[in-house]
């Protein structure tokens, strides 16, 4: 019964540490200027890509791809970091605010350089383009640490899927 308590208040603090993640990641990217650049070029590129394919005549299957990948990648972002933090954290009865809140970010920043494989050399690449990734990095790496403390705040401060039997709570 223990077990599923814990089942439960995991799902809970997903449900409650995804829309944080979200909305410091909304947050951050119409405050940072590098990444409203970036925005702005995605959806004017997504925008074009569209009404081309409805100036020929086609149903817009460009956009539907367009949408159906950002919500694969948003839900890699946001979801996966705090679910598997606080999954281990729940095996190896973590409760640190460093596992969760550091482990998360560390994890959300270390994602778009992991999906892409090994970190290529910079030969070639201008300092702007690598200042870019440095400050997407940065910014993935708040999103993951606030999604991480929000999920600390409700299941993990108690986590560990046995109970400390006679144990007071600071121990």
């Amino acid at each position: 019964m223990y077990a599923f308590s814990r089942l439960i208040l995991w799902a809970f603090a997903l449900l409650l540490a995804v829309p944080t993640g979200f909305a410091v990641l909304v947050l951050a990217l119409f405050v940072d200027p590098a990444a409203q650049v970036w925005m702005t070029n995605g959806a004017l590129a997504g925008l074009d890509m569209a009404l081309s394919d409805l100036s020929a005549g086609l149903p817009p299957e460009g956009l539907a791809l367009l949408i159906a990948g950002l919500a694969k990648a948003l839900f890699v972002l946001l979801f996966m970091p705090p679910a598997l933090i606080g999954l281990g954290g729940e095996i190896f009865g973590r409760r640190g605010l460093l596992w969760y809140g550091a482990g998360c970010g560390l994890l959300t920043a270390a994602l778009p350089w992991l999906t892409r494989g090994a970190i290529r050399s910079s030969g070639g690449r201008d300092a702007a383009l690598l200042a870019g990734e440095v400050r997407l990095t940065l910014i993935l790496f708040v999103v993951g640490a606030s999604a991480g403390l929000v999920y600390w705040l409700v299941a993990g401060r108690k986590a560990g899927l046995i109970r400390d039997a006679g144990l007071p709570d600071g121990a």
